[in-house]
């Protein structure tokens, strides 16, 4: 296996070897490999151990531990993109193969289209097993576990739900400082779960592989599933707000739209749907998966964060924080890339001036260097910025709000707005209030659902 060489344009197949779980030290191992290449091993761990599991729970985690390596699978699979797809150890039923397919196909939508791969009819999943039974109910008890990513909408969640009383720990995957900090600043139980990709793949990288965006949030979604069965609580819950389903709209240089693509789809609708469905008849009956953020637009979260101040200093949506290779956590807010520039102006419309320059550290809106960003966001001669952020509409109605206050519309983008690109927006785009109003579209179970609604809508 020593003079195995990586040469992505001659792999044939990638496999999924095997996976396994330690409940005596909490360790999963994850493997896969190229054609006959070496094993790549991924570890995902667990704090808690040992851990007992009564035979039926055992079994169902066995199922999410499957699902788990399926789906992480992607960060291996990309690097070479090869034609066939071979499950070594276990066979899949068509109803798993077709999530997967979904999965794959659109969480690569970005990194197909930066590299010019073109993926369509070429993920196929091999379908071996009959349709599996129903997935029995495992008596899970009521308690979430909290996705944190240490900015504003996970916290959010975070404290409807203590609001609410609903039982909660605070939940994040890997060794973030900066998140874990933030999770520490809720007072709430903890959990951090330890994730070492296969040390091969950044051999790979450096050997040619392709390289890019993959479906992280549906990665994080397959490990919490898998904790919430080995720990026996039955809600896994994001924070994914109704925005994340709508991508950036390619469009060609003659002006026409070729296609859209999201960067954040994992983050969307149609996966929390598709894969809490899945999670439901093929896990567990009783764990539930869902976004408590799915009805409200990014503005409307944005409103929420504003009514506490408990989080101004520790909170960062700034995305060159985090790396897969370790954070560079020298300041909270770099102040220059699409998340600093939305979370900004998406906050402006809903808190004092001198409190959201505090946060960040500068106004954003008055550095005329800044205008590119700005443009993009408000899709004003550039598509939506590949990143976790609002719609274009989102971001034309917050910059309208602030052209009508004295107390912004003298900064130098936010008069640029009012000059410039006002005047060819039609009536409806300088409206807030509609966008604020909340979805019906989400899988909040229904009691909890009626007591947020209440305090989401104000």
């Amino acid at each position: 296996m020593t003079d195995w060489i990586f040469n992505r344009d001659t792999i044939g197949c990638f496999r999924f070897m095997r996976c396994a779980f330690d409940t005596q030290t909490g360790v999963a191992q994850l493997v896969y490999a190229f054609d006959d290449g070496p094993e790549l091993t991924e570890t995902v761990t667990l704090p808690g151990a040992p851990f007992a599991l009564d035979a039926q729970r055992e079994a169902a985690a066995q199922r999410a531990l499957r699902l788990l390596h399926l789906i992480a699978g992607v960060s291996y699979y990309k690097a070479a993109v090869p034609s066939g797809i071979r499950i070594d150890d276990y066979s899949i039923d068509a109803e798993t193969a077709a999530l997967l397919e979904e999965i794959y196909h659109n969480g690569l939508g970005e990194f197909a289209y930066r590299n010019g791969l073109e993926l369509r009819g070429k993920i196929r999943f091999p379908v071996a097993a009959s349709n599996a039974a129903a997935a029995p109910t495992l008596g899970l008890r009521t308690h979430a576990l909290v996705a944190i990513g240490g900015g504003k909408d996970s916290l959010v969640s975070i404290e409807a739900l203590r609001a609410e009383g609903v039982e909660q720990t605070v939940t994040w995957i890997g060794g973030s400082q900066l998140i874990a900090a933030c999770a520490a600043h809720t007072g709430l139980p903890t959990l951090n779960i330890g994730r070492q990709l296969a040390p091969q793949l950044f051999d790979f990288n450096r050997q040619g592989a392709w390289n890019g965006h993959i479906p992280v949030t549906a990665v994080n979604s397959a490990i919490l599933a898998f904790a919430a069965v080995v720990s026996g609580v039955d809600q896994v819950v994001f924070s994914n707000e109704r925005s994340a389903s709508y991508g950036s709209m390619i469009v060609s240089a003659d002006g026409t739209v070729t296609g859209e693509v999201n960067h954040q789809w994992s983050k969307g609708w149609a996966f929390e749907s598709a894969f809490g469905d899945y999670l439901q008849t093929h896990v567990a009956a009783d764990l539930q998966y869902y976004s408590l953020l799915r009805p409200l637009s990014e503005l409307a979260v944005a409103r929420q964060f504003a009514k506490t101040d408990r989080y101004d200093a520790h909170f960062s949506s700034c995305n060159r924080n985090f790396h897969i290779l370790g954070e560079r956590p020298t300041s909270r807010w770099c102040g220059v890339c699409p998340k600093c520039h939305f979370v900004f102006l998406a906050l402006a419309p809903f808190l004092p001036k001198l409190r959201l320059v505090g946060i960040v550290g500068r106004n954003l809106l008055d550095d005329a260097a800044q205008q590119a960003g700005y443009d993009a966001l408000l899709e004003y001669g550039d598509h939506k910025p590949f990143e976790c952020v609002g719609e274009g509409r989102e971001s034309r109605a917050a910059m309208a709000t602030l052209a009508q206050r004295a107390e912004w519309r003298e900064d130098v983008l936010v008069k640029r707005f009012a000059n410039q690109i006002a005047p060819q927006l039609d009536a409806g785009e300088w409206v807030i209030e509609p966008l604020l109003a909340l979805s019906n579209e989400h899988r909040i179970p229904a009691a909890l659902w009626e007591r947020l609604r209440v305090r989401f809508a104000a």
